[in-house]
C-alpha cells in the first residue's frame, strides 16, 4: 500500500473540507483546536496503472495548514504524527507532499525518529524530489519548443538552484538537454560556487540579473509574496515552470509571450476515483495530482519500497531515468500548455 501526506491550502479552506468530510468538531474549531488536531486517514483508494497492475493507497491529511508554518514546534510535530500514523496504517511507502516536505528537510526532523513508543522507519517514507525533478525537466523539454524556443540556443535560469529539487533539474539540463547556458540563481553564495563547481559551468547570477536574459526560468524556490516584477523586461517569448509550493507565479507574471505552467505536476492517463486532490485544488483532480505523489504510487507499482529521494542533493541522474520511465510506463504524463496555446488559437 502507498500513502500520501497532504495538507490545505489555508486554514478556511481546511476548515471547509473538515466539515465536508463530516468532521465537525475539527472544522468549528480555531486554530489553537487545529494545532492540537490529530492527523487523519480520509481516503483509501485502489489504482489500476496502464500496465493493468492494481495498488491500493491512502491519503492522509496531517491537518497542518500553512498558517502554522511560524510555529515551529507545531509544525514539526504535526510532520511527525502524520507520519507515525502512516507507519502504524502499515502503509509501505509514503510521500510527503505540499509543506510536509519542507517541513521535514528544514527543520531536520532526522533527528526526531522517536514518536512517543513509535520509531519511525524512515524506509518507508521519500519526499518525491527524484519524480518532481524529472516532471519538471521534462515539462522544460516538451514545452519550450511549442512556443517557439529552441533549448540548444537558450538561456535557462533556475531559481532555488542549489536545492534538492533545483541541483537536480541543473544537472539535468547540463548533462541530457544540453541548454546553451544555464543561469543559476539562489540566496546563498557559497552553494551556488559549490554547484557551480560540480557542474563544470553555469552563470552565477542574481534573480534581477537573470530574469531579463532568461528565454525559460525554472522555480523550485517559492516566491516572495513582496517580490514585484515588470513583466515587459523579460524575454518574448518566455517560459516560466513554477515548480515551488505554493504555486503563485500566474500572479506576478503577465502579458503577452510570457507563459507560465505549473511544474511538477503530472496527469494520470485514467480518472482515478478519489476526492484528495480536490484538497489541492488540481483543475482536473480525479487525474492531476503533484509529482511527489506519484512518487509513492511509482514505487508500490515497482515494488520498490525504500525511501528514494531522501536528504538533500542525493538525486541522481540515474533515479531519475527510473523514476521517469517507470512513471510513462504506467500512465502519467506531464501537464503541458498545448491544450492552452491551441485553447487560445482557436
Amino acid at each position: 500500500m502507498f500513502g500520501l501526506i497532504g495538507h490545505s491550502t489555508s486554514f478556511d479552506d481546511a476548515r471547509r473540507k473538515a466539515m465536508e468530510l463530516g468532521y465537525d468538531h475539527i472544522a468549528e474549531g480555531d486554530m489553537d483546536v487545529w494545532c492540537s488536531a490529530p492527523p487523519q486517514l480520509v481516503e483509501h483508494v485502489e489504482v489500476v496503472s496502464a500496465v493493468g497492475k492494481s495498488i491500493e493507497g491512502a491519503y492522509i491529511d496531517s491537518c497542518f495548514v500553512p498558517e502554522m508554518l511560524s510555529r515551529f514546534k507545531t509544525a514539526r510535530r504535526k510532520v511527525l504524527n502524520a507520519m507515525e500514523l502512516a507507519q502504524k496504517k502499515g502503509i509501505n511507502i509514503t510521500a510527503l507532499g505540499g509543506f510536509t516536505s519542507i517541513i521535514f528537510e528544514n527543520f531536520n526532523l532526522l533527528q526526531h525518529q522517536h514518536v512517543r513508543r513509535t520509531t519511525l522507519n524512515w524506509e518507508r517514507f521519500t519526499t518525491g524530489n527524484t519524480h518532481t525533478a524529472w516532471v519538471i525537466c521534462r515539462q522544460l523539454e516538451i514545452n519550450a519548443p511549442l512556443i517557439g524556443i529552441d533549448l540548444k540556443k537558450a538561456r535557462v535560469a533556475v531559481v532555488g538552484a542549489t536545492g534538492d529539487i533545483g541541483s537536480a533539474v541543473c544537472r539535468w539540463l547540463c548533462e541530457r538537454t544540453d541548454v546553451a547556458e544555464l543561469l543559476l540563481v539562489a540566496r546563498q553564495q557559497q552553494p551556488l560556487l559549490d554547484l557551480q563547481r560540480s557542474l563544470g559551468g553555469g552563470k552565477i547570477l542574481t534573480l534581477s540579473e537573470a530574469l531579463p536574459q532568461a528565454d525559460a526560468v525554472v522555480w523550485v524556490a517559492s516566491m516572495p509574496r513582496t517580490l514585484e516584477i515588470d513583466s515587459s523586461k523579460l524575454r518574448n517569448p518566455c517560459l516560466m515552470i513554477d515548480g515551488g509550493y505554493p504555486k503563485n507565479l500566474d500572479t506576478k507574471f503577465s502579458g503577452s509571450g510570457v507563459h507560465v505552467l505549473k511544474g511538477g505536476i503530472v496527469q494520470f492517463f485514467n480518472d482515478i476515483g478519489w476526492n484528495m486532490m480536490q484538497l489541492a485544488e488540481m483543475e482536473n483532480p480525479h487525474r492531476e495530482m503533484f509529482a511527489c505523489f506519484a512518487e509513492a504510487m511509482l514505487l508500490e507499482f515497482e515494488n520498490c519500497h525504500t525511501n528514494f529521494s531522501w536528504g538533500r542533493n542525493n538525486i541522481t541522474l540515474e533515479k531519475m531515468d527510473f523514476i521517469g520511465e517507470a512513471s510513462k510506463r504506467h500512465g502519467f504524463s506531464t501537464l503541458n500548455l498545448k491544450s492552452k496555446i491551441q485553447a487560445a488559437a482557436a
